[in-house]
């Protein structure tokens, strides 16, 4: 990847077309062929990535009555989960064809805030799910029954990721806290230097062996897994960093901030590599495509109502 030229825009879905969303666009979850979208209103839609065009062709409508504020994939590309304003979290399937059909609900209570942040596992087997008073679930998706529960000190978790490996799960709150817990044996492994500020996102790298943290610092804190050390801190956002995703090689982290701006960061070098301002509009969130043909490419979605897609320069 060449990053001095930084990021070409490929196409948008505008919000003049039955492709957009007519609120704020929450959340995004690509698989190899598809990427999901979700917002402040009722309906998930899903995108054909393998069309240059990115053409609409799927509506889950009526998905979340009150709307939908989080949404992810299993890295397999099998299953996905949404979780609704109305502290609702429905399951999904990916059929044959590649079209979506829900697999029923998980719940605890069913209250507002009951689920916040949620992350599936590798296989889809597992997701976690946050709480407006800092616990964390673990459920199975067949059963759909709870079989783990994380106690922290009971500040609102933000943020959360299953690690690839399936091994941890990490937890980002509102005070500034962030936590690692061992899936196997049920025990926090850190607590990690937070950021003081509240953090909005956090994510391994692929091969798990890094967390990456934003949140109301601005700032991007790296931290190694097994030691739990702070190894690094990416300065560059002038607001606050609100969603992270790594790319396939975990060469390199996509963040994108509250005033609009997506940045690229090369974690070798630990420093920005390229810049997209993609409007003055909140990016709620950011996510690499799954790598074809070479290509690195990225979408951006937020406060804008569309979705923007992006390829990385490449050259000698």
């Amino acid at each position: 990847m060449v990053t001095t030229p930084g990021p070409l825009q490929l196409h948008t879905q505008n919000s003049d077309n039955e492709a957009a969303h007519p609120t704020d666009i929450f959340a995004i979850a690509p698989t190899k062929s598809s990427l999901l979208s979700a917002s402040g209103s009722s309906h998930i839609r899903v995108f054909d990535t393998t069309n240059p065009e990115f053409p609409l062709v799927q509506t889950l409508n009526g998905a979340h009555k009150l709307g939908c504020h989080h949404l992810v994939t299993s890295a397999n590309g099998s299953k996905a989960a949404s979780a609704g304003f109305g502290g609702e979290i429905k399951l999904w399937s990916a059929a044959e064809d590649g079209t979506w059909q829900e697999e029923g609900n998980i719940t605890d209570g069913n209250k507002a805030g009951e689920a916040w942040a949620i992350s599936l596992s590798e296989d889809g087997r597992y997701l976690a799910s946050t709480t407006h008073d800092g616990r964390i679930n673990v459920w199975e998706t067949t059963s759909k029954e709870k079989i783990r529960e994380y106690e922290t000190k009971g500040s609102f978790g933000l943020s959360i990721h299953l690690s690839l490996d399936g091994r941890f799960t990490a937890s980002g709150h509102e005070n500034g806290s962030v936590y690692i817990f061992n899936n196997d044996t049920g025990r926090l492994v850190h607590s990690l230097p937070g950021l003081i500020k509240p953090i909005r996102t956090l994510a391994f790298s692929p091969g798990c062996k890094l967390l990456a943290a934003g949140g109301d610092a601005k700032t991007i804190a790296i931290y190694d897994v097994s030691s739990g050390e702070q190894i690094a801190i990416l300065s560059g956002h002038a607001a606050w960093v609100m969603s992270l995703d790594w790319s396939a090689t975990g060469e390199y982290l996509l963040s994108g901030s509250f005033d609009g701006k997506a940045k690229v960061w090369s974690i070798e070098a630990r420093t920005c590599v390229a810049t997209h301002s993609e409007s003055d509009k909140t990016l709620w969130t950011v996510k690499w495509l799954p790598k074809t043909q070479g290509s690195e490419k990225f979408a951006v979605a937020g406060a804008g109502k569309s979705i923007s897609f992006y390829r990385e320069a490449s050259g000698s």
